[in-house]
């Protein structure tokens, strides 16, 4: 006697959690794609898998919120380049993109929450 297949899904069933494995995995990805694509991979990362489970939410939502503040840094330091500030303002949002990018990995990896320093809220 075989077992009987399992019901076939309905389109109306809500997402599916991540396994913690996955959520870290996950979640240092989007932190590390940060440092080479700005706010894509979060962006992205956070209206895919927003709902896969609390762990992964958070750490899209924070790696958003940092990117995005990043990015408006980015472009006050362009802005302000004919002035001699703006190569300054460009190389500390270069630098700090790096830095807190794999400090967010590593805790993401570890299991760990984090919250980026200097960064507005833009999501939740």
């Amino acid at each position: 006697m075989s077992a009987a297949p399992p019901p076939p899904a309905t389109p109306y069933q809500g997402p599916t959690q991540l396994s913690p494995a996955d959520e870290k995995l996950w979640a240092t990805l989007i932190h590390v794609g940060g440092i080479f694509f700005s706010f894509i991979p979060s962006l992205v990362g956070y209206l895919v898998l927003k709902d896969k489970g609390p762990f992964i939410r958070a750490h899209a939502a924070s790696a958003l919120n940092f990117q995005i503040t990043m990015a408006i840094a980015s472009i006050v330091g362009s802005i302000l380049i004919f002035l001699v500030i703006g190569f300054f303002i460009l190389a500390a949002v270069s630098i700090l993109i790096i830095v807190f990018s794999i400090i967010a990995a590593v805790k993401a990896n570890a299991g760990e929450a984090y919250t980026y320093p200097l960064s507005i809220k833009f999501v939740s």
